[in-house]
């Protein structure tokens, strides 16, 4: 496996809420740009199993499978969801893997103006396939699951924060990179070339508009040793 992911945003809303958005496979498929489509599978005496898909190119589908588990592990209201995760199909580049989800409540005495804030936070890590050149390829893919993690915790923020629709913000992130785009092209082709520089340069370091979903929003390293410590719950689930 490579250097594990993590991501952390900061949600102003109710726990139960955060929890019930996440958990829900419905709920789930929605703001997650990693999931085409998450599917509850039939119930059996142990961890809850889920199957998911993401559409990469039209008419191209992966697949996986995945088990999960949710706890309160403190008495602070803090909770814990577990879970791995694994696909057979060969056209998909991961193998297998294992991650948990961390809901802290930060109370005052963390931020005292947000006490009712929540942490929501991820940590997993995956083992690619594709031998050599899935090795390869991950050193690409890597990041940009982190981005896209990074980018779904905002769209999931805004949806509960501001009521946003994933939808609206996916449609208002495209809108945004569409203009950008469309202002660096021009500046490119007819403007000066200290201007077109100028404009590149604002195009790609300019802060996103508040309501639409941004991945530098987030922390991407744990900032303390509970946050990135993995659920002793995972040493109990077997593969998917």
């Amino acid at each position: 496996m490579g250097r594990p992911l993590y991501v952390e945003t900061l949600i102003r809303a109710d726990i139960g809420l955060i929890w019930s958005r996440t958990q829900d496979p419905g709920a789930h498929g929605r703001w997650d740009l990693r999931f085409t489509r998450i599917d509850p599978l039939p119930p059996d005496d142990g961890p809850a199993r889920f199957r998911y898909t993401l559409r990469v190119l039209p008419g191209l589908v992966v697949a996986g499978t995945g088990t999960t588990v949710g706890e309160r592990v403190r008495a602070d209201g803090t909770r814990t969801s577990a879970l791995r995760f694994a696909s057979t199909d060969p056209r998909s580049l991961i193998r297998d893997g294992a991650g948990y989800w961390r809901y802290v409540p930060t109370g005052a005495e963390v931020r005292r103006a947000d006490p009712g804030a929540v942490r929501f936070l991820t940590g997993y890590d995956y083992r690619p396939g594709w031998g050599r050149f899935g090795a390869l390829a991950d050193r690409v893919f890597r990041p940009w699951l982190g981005w896209a993690t990074a980018w779904s915790f905002d769209r999931l923020r805004l949806w509960l924060e501001r009521g946003i629709s994933p939808r609206r913000a996916l449609l208002q992130g495209l809108a945004e990179v569409a203009v950008r785009a469309g202002g660096a092209i021009a500046a490119l082709a007819w403007g000066p070339w200290w201007l077109a520089a100028i404009v590149v340069v604002v195009a790609v370091l300019a802060p996103p508009a508040p309501t639409t979903p941004a991945g530098r929003r987030c922390r991407r390293r744990p900032p303390d040793r509970f946050s990135g410590r993995s659920p002793s719950t995972l040493d109990t689930l077997g593969a998917p």
